[in-house]
């Protein structure tokens, strides 16, 4: 992994020309298997315990990009692969982030996911957990009726790293002296981990080398530390329509995000005294957002959040220098600036 420069200021870049419209290209390369994956999802789902797809399919229904599934479609099809085996590990992705979602809320205790009530919020945090890992294990019987072991090694190490990425985001809660590095662990874990795991395994169902397999995982693991930085800094600076969730919600939650962490390191005592109030008492009043927000940019905390995501989005597009040109690599490409462009 690179290490990240020390930035200063905002350097605004012109959009770049694929952004727009990196997301509707990536899913016309992939439309037909991706309805697969949904048909995959909607019957895999299914249980004779009624509120198990009653509550799953709430939060599959909510919508969300299927970004992670795509990455598998898109990755094996860049691969040279043409067969079936996608369709279910690209299903199994995405119950592993949808259970990953309904444990989130739980311990978040959010209410609102993508412009809905949350599962946890709608039935209660018994039965979000229960069903998050109803959906776990669904994942896990998809993989094994795949019948790799590397595919099986891929998925597993990635839902074990994002259960320890959870566990780690704990540790860091309302710590304001939480340190970048500490920070990307985090998101690391959490967030990046399955979207390496969804690339990767398209190379694995193409039976590609070892390089091309580690090229990808490279590639998903800085796409998603950059889309998370993205989304943290969007926190701040978004409104709920855009975010689908309470702009704010982290500084009320008290989660250490890297905007925090670069507006703590580089504030006086008196803004420190702010930060711990905040969010290690969680004794927040009125005007106390605004705050934040305003302390952020006086710090260029946010545009340089952004300005780290524009660094891994680099890192990731790299990854992807050897494999061919042709309209897959292309799509995915332009889906990094449309992770990072989104702030704009």
């Amino acid at each position: 992994m690179a290490v990240v420069v020390n930035l200063e200021g905002e350097r605004k870049n012109p959009r770049p020309s694929g952004a727009k419209n990196a997301l509707q290209n990536l899913l016309a390369l992939v439309d037909g298997d991706l309805k697969a994956v949904n048909e995959t999802i909607v019957r895999r789902m299914h249980s004779s315990v009624d509120l198990i797809p009653q509550l799953a399919g709430h939060i599959i229904a909510a919508g969300g990009k299927r970004m992670r599934p795509m990455l598998t479609l898109a990755s094996a099809r860049m691969c040279g692969y043409r067969g079936q085996r996608h369709i279910g590990l690209a299903a199994c992705v995405e119950f592993i982030h949808t259970a990953t979602l309904l444990h989130d809320d739980v311990v978040d205790e959010s209410d609102l996911r993508r412009g809905r009530a949350t599962a946890n919020a709608v039935w209660g945090n018994k039965a979000s957990v229960l069903v998050g890992d109803f959906l776990f294990s669904r994942a896990f019987q998809v993989m094994v009726e795949d019948g790799s072991l590397a595919v099986l090694a891929i998925l597993s190490n990635a839902s074990a790293v994002i259960a320890e990425g959870e566990v780690l985001q704990l540790t860091t809660a309302n710590d304001t002296e939480t340190s970048e590095q500490a920070y990307l662990e985090v998101i690391r874990a959490k967030t990046a981990a399955l979207f390496a795991a969804a690339c990767r395994v398209g190379a694995a169902v193409a039976d590609r080398p070892k390089a091309e397999e580690d090229a990808l995982e490279a590639y998903g693991l800085n796409l998603g530390i950059a889309f998370q930085l993205v989304d943290d800094a969007l926190d701040y600076a978004s409104d709920t329509a855009t975010m689908g969730k309470e702009v704010g919600d982290d500084f009320r939650d008290g989660k250490i995000t890297l905007p925090i962490v670069l507006s703590f390191l580089r504030g006086d005592e008196e803004e420190r005294t702010f930060w711990r109030r905040t969010l290690e008492d969680l004794d927040q009043k009125d005007g106390d957002l605004s705050r934040a927000v305003e302390l952020m940019r006086k710090h260029n905390a946010l545009a340089d959040t952004i300005e780290r995501a524009r660094h891994y989005g680099r890192i990731a597009k790299d990854s992807l220098g050897i494999f061919a040109d042709g309209a897959e690599k292309r799509a995915l490409i332009d889906l990094v600036d449309f992770a990072i462009e989104r702030a704009y």
